[in-house]
């Protein structure tokens, strides 16, 4: 990738973020979007990242192990199990759009603002993830097909926040 498209999905990244924080978008459950996005799209490098960081944030150890069956777990309340539909649905966009039932939810469960940021939220991390799966990033969980050089040519040209360097 390009360093000006990798300075782009930065600035992004970071819009997004600041997006969640105006819209008073929990910063725990930021991170189950994350890792449930993550958990999908098999990128064990963002998985290993964002349950890191839910742990640093007093996540329960129960919660972040669950996050995966959170359908058939008392652990999350409702707008929790709204904005994770929500995320399931738009990283599986290709399987059946966005179910309405799936964004009434969420739009009842959340403010419009709100309602905005999971979706960039959600958005953003598909994003990474695919970069990451794509290039080969050490740790992603990609087959190691590509060489050392391609992978770190977009990751070196603009280091991505919340990911590590």
């Amino acid at each position: 990738m390009t360093p000006e498209v990798s300075s782009a999905m930065s600035a992004l990244h970071e819009a997004a973020l600041a997006a969640a924080r105006a819209a008073d978008i929990e910063p725990g459950l930021l991170q189950l979007i994350k890792i449930r996005a993550s958990q999908i799209n098999g990128c064990s490098l963002s998985l290993d990242r964002h349950t890191q960081d839910a742990r640093a944030m007093g996540e329960a150890e129960q919660r972040i192990r669950e996050v995966r069956a959170w359908r058939n777990s008392k652990l999350f309340t409702g707008r929790e199990r709204a904005a994770l539909s929500l995320t399931e649905a738009i990283t599986l966009v290709f399987a059946g759009q966005v179910p309405n039932e799936v964004y009434a939810e969420a739009a009842r469960q959340f403010e419009e603002t709100q309602l905005a940021a999971l979706i960039w939220a959600a958005t953003v991390i598909n994003a990474h993830n695919r970069i990451a799966i794509t290039t080969r990033l050490e740790g992603s969980g990609a087959p190691p097909a590509a060489t050392a050089e391609s992978r770190s040519v977009w990751w070196t040209s603009a280091r991505v926040p919340g990911l590590p360097a």
